[in-house]
């Protein structure tokens, strides 16, 4: 199997904010949008259904969390979550943060192309490290 979700806590530790219990929550390398992050299941899944009622809620709430924990630090007008799994069949959350004033508002993040903002080493760092202490981490 060739899942890059799979392998992408191993793959960009630069990257991680938390190990949930169920999942993994890193920024997406990409930072157009500040605070994006994947959250991502430990197992690989493809749907929600394939997991037991206690599994799946217990699943949820961290991705709620998740999203709680970015609109403290974040305070966006609007969470974006989004859950496809078409390109990359594996269970994982796109949450965005998302402001009036961004350039794509209130189109999706897909809507058009953008150049990527990449960040230094510290500033993701740094932006994780936030995360965590709304994480209660």
């Amino acid at each position: 199997m060739n899942c890059p979700m799979c392998t992408r806590w191993q793959d960009e530790p630069e990257l991680r904010v938390a190990e949930l219990e169920h999942c993994y929550v890193q920024l997406n390398r990409d930072q157009f949008f500040p605070g994006y992050c994947l959250v991502f299941a430990k197992k690989h899944l493809t749907e929600l259904f394939h997991l037991d009622p206690a599994t799946r809620a217990g699943l949820m709430e961290e991705v709620n969390g998740v999203a709680a924990a970015l609109a403290e630090v974040y305070r966006p007008s609007k969470m974006n979550y989004e859950l496809l799994g078409n390109m990359v069949p594996h269970m994982h959350w796109h949450l965005v943060p998302r402001f009036i004033d961004d350039p794509l508002w209130p189109r999706p993040i897909w809507s058009e192309p953008h150049e990527e903002k990449t960040l230094n080493p510290s500033d993701y760092q740094e932006a994780a490290g936030r995360i965590r202490r709304a994480l209660g981490l």
